[in-house]
C-alpha cells in the first residue's frame, strides 16, 4: 500500500506568519503601554496636571515637615529625566555627580522665567524619550552598548517611575501649601 505524501511547508509558513504578526502586535502594544506610563497614564498624575495652577509665589516655598520646594522637585525631575534620556541615546554622555548634580542649588528659581524654561525642557525631553520608545527601530530589550546591562525599556520604566514618584511629591506639597485644587 502506497502512503499518501503530505507536505508540512504550508502550515509552518502560516505559523511563522501568525507568529510574526503576533510579535509585531506585542511589540506595538508594549511600546504603547510604556508610552502611556511615561505620559502619566493610569494611576499616575500627568505632569501638566501636577503643575497647573501652581502659584509662582509658592515655587520656592517649603511646607512644614516636607523636605523640598516645588522648584526643587521640578528641577530634580527635569535633571534626572534629561540624564536618563541622554544616557539612553548618547554614548558620550557624562552623568552629573550624584546626588548634588541632580538637585538645584537654591529652593526657588533664579529668575522669573526659570520655572517656564524648566517646564519646557522637561516636556521636550519627555517627548524625546517617548519618540525613542515608539520608534520601531529601537530595540527595547538590547543592552545599551555604553551601559552596564541597561536597556531602553529599563531606562523608560525607571524614568516613568521616577517621574511618578516626584510628581506625587509635588501634589503632596501643593496640598500642604493649600494650592492643590481639592475636588
Amino acid at each position: 500500500m502506497k502512503k499518501k505524501k503530505t507536505t508540512q511547508k504550508a502550515p509552518k509558513q502560516t505559523a511563522r506568519k501568525a507568529s510574526s504578526k503576533s510579535s509585531r502586535n506585542t511589540d506595538r502594544e508594549l511600546r504603547e503601554q510604556v508610552t502611556y506610563l511615561l505620559k502619566g497614564g493610569g494611576a499616575h498624575v500627568h505632569f501638566e496636571d501636577a503643575l497647573e495652577g501652581f502659584p509662582p509665589s509658592k515655587y520656592g516655598t517649603f511646607a512644614n515637615g516636607l523636605p523640598h520646594t516645588g522648584w526643587q522637585l521640578l528641577e530634580h525631575a527635569r535633571l534626572a529625566q534629561w540624564d536618563i534620556l541622554e544616557f539612553s541615546r548618547n554614548p558620550k554622555h557624562v552623568s552629573p555627580a550624584f546626588p548634588a548634580g541632580y538637585w538645584p542649588k537654591t529652593p526657588a528659581p533664579a529668575h522669573e522665567k526659570a520655572w517656564d524654561e524648566s517646564v519646557a525642557a522637561f516636556q521636550r525631553d519627555l517627548q524625546d524619550m517617548v519618540r525613542l520608545v515608539q520608534n520601531p527601530r529601537t530595540d527595547l530589550f538590547a543592552k545599551i552598548p555604553h551601559g552596564q546591562g541597561q536597556s531602553i525599556l529599563r531606562e523608560a520604566l525607571v524614568l516613568a517611575d521616577h517621574n511618578a514618584y516626584h510628581l506625587g511629591q509635588l501634589v503632596y506639597l501643593r496640598r500642604a501649601l493649600g494650592t492643590w485644587p481639592e475636588t
